[in-house]
């Protein structure tokens, strides 16, 4: 399984009840953290969720 750095770079203030749970879900809890995470369907689909609040890079 390939990895990703996912990097929240926008504040979730203005942002939906849900999708404030998908970022804690991620394991993000505050603007500019990073973490790193096995890129499956799961982890996809809940990036897709968040997509406009977060920065995403693969890592090799």
């Amino acid at each position: 399984m390939a990895k990703v750095k996912v990097t929240q770079i926008k504040s979730k203030n203005g942002a939906t009840v849900r999708q404030i749970a998908t970022l804690q879900s991620l394991g993000i809890r505050r603007l500019h953290q990073s973490v790193e995470l096995e890129l499956n369907e799961i982890n996809k689909g809940m990036i897709s969720k968040v997509m406009h609040l977060v920065k995403v890079e693969e890592l090799s």
